[in-house]
């Protein structure tokens, strides 16, 4: 064989395997895995837990006065600070007084006029009296004298009280205070034009400190809580009170004190729950009334709790809650029940076991059953 046809014979080879080593590289090429997805996770331990409840309510004032008009008339001067803090007596408004000041004096002129007359009776039946036993007066004149003083003490009596009522109106036209506490805006001004006869409502005060957290519960909780109060769960702060804490709607506790009471619970007809009422201390007028919030009863203590951070619990459409449980190696999905939450984390009552791996952060890159590597969450400062 010519030296041109082994010349030939050896690129022919070269370039088979030139063709089968390209043929070989996108297959394994192929074969090869990306890496399992970086998640982040803590491992549950069991915990001392303090075990509460939330009970959502609305705020209300200890004591609600209606500052209302009691004689007819207008109103020459209001003379509060809206929104300001007033005391009982306090001068509100005042209603001109000038058509009760001069009933006022009339009513004392009538009363002179009327001691008069019964000076003058009086004295006419003294006069009487030693006459008839001389037959000098008949009796008929002397009985009638004797009514007649009687009737003029009885009118002076009723004098009396016109000129009492006179001058209880005329102190009605300086509208004071009722009781100690806020007062609101004036519902009336200056000129215009207010009713005896229908009260016309003029301003409301409200007592602020303490104030009333109404919640409503079943009364299978309220047996729950009273079972709770009688087992010593529950501190006692009074015969038929339990300390509680107040929780403001942006999750901060309130920190004056709080007393559940369990005296006076009445049941809502419309609903067939239990209203509950708290009394909170307020002296900073922190709590208005009609401010939802919550009022959290510690109900007792679980020594082996398991909690996980919020963002680790996955909702689905259904409602229900799951974990992603690391278990050898791959992230599984475990359907669990959750309670209350804790120091800032949320209690697990059913689904979890001591030491699972659940994972925090990263499940956008994970799906039930693959395979996931894993290192310590990190909580945010």
């Amino acid at each position: 064989m010519s030296s041109a046809s082994h010349k030939v014979i050896r690129l022919v080879a070269v370039g088979s395997v030139a063709v089968l080593l390209a043929a070989c590289e996108p297959s394994q090429q192929q074969g090869q895995q990306p890496p399992p997805p970086l998640v982040s996770t803590v491992t549950v331990v069991p915990e001392r837990a303090v075990i509460t409840s939330d009970l959502p309510g609305r705020v209300s004032a200890v004591r609600d006065a209606e500052v209302r008009a009691r004689v007819t008339g207008i109103v020459k001067r209001v003379l509060f600070r809206q929104g300001g803090d007033v005391k009982a007596g306090d001068l509100l408004f005042e209603i001109d007084p000038a058509p009760y000041e001069a009933a006022y004096q009339a009513a004392a002129a009538d009363l002179e006029r009327a001691r008069a007359d019964a000076r003058a009776a009086s004295l006419l039946a003294t006069r009487y009296e030693p006459l008839v036993k001389i037959n000098a007066v008949s009796r008929q004149e002397y009985d009638d004298a004797v009514a007649r003083s009687q009737q003029t003490e009885a009118n002076v009596l009723a004098v009396k009280a016109a000129l009492e009522n006179a001058r209880i109106n005329l102190d009605y036209t300086r509208v004071t205070a009722p009781i100690d506490g806020r007062i609101g805006q004036a519902l009336v001004t200056e000129g215009a034009l207010v009713e005896g006869s229908t009260a016309t409502r003029m301003a409301l005060v409200q007592q602020l400190d303490p104030v009333y957290i109404d919640v409503h519960q079943s009364t299978s909780d309220l047996s729950r809580l009273r079972q709770a109060f009688r087992d010593g769960q529950l501190v006692q702060v009074a015969d038929d009170a339990a300390q509680v804490k107040v929780v403001l709607d942006d999750g901060t506790i309130y920190p004056e004190s709080a007393r559940l009471l369990f005296t006076g619970a009445t049941v809502d007809p419309g609903t067939g729950q239990v209203v509950l009422r708290t009394e909170v201390d307020n002296p900073d007028d922190v709590l208005l009334p009609g401010m939802f919030v919550r009022v959290r009863v510690e109900q007792g203590v679980n020594d082996r709790a398991l909690a996980v951070p919020p963002q680790a619990i996955q909702r689905a459409p259904n409602g229900l809650s799951n974990l992603y449980v690391v278990r050898d190696g791959a992230a599984v999905m475990v359907p669990v029940k959750t309670g209350n939450n804790y120091d800032g984390k949320i209690l697990i009552t059913e689904g979890l076991e001591p030491n699972d791996e659940v994972v925090v952060e990263g499940f956008q890159k994970i799906r039930p059953g693959a395979p996931v590597t894993t290192k310590p969450w990190q909580s945010p400062a």
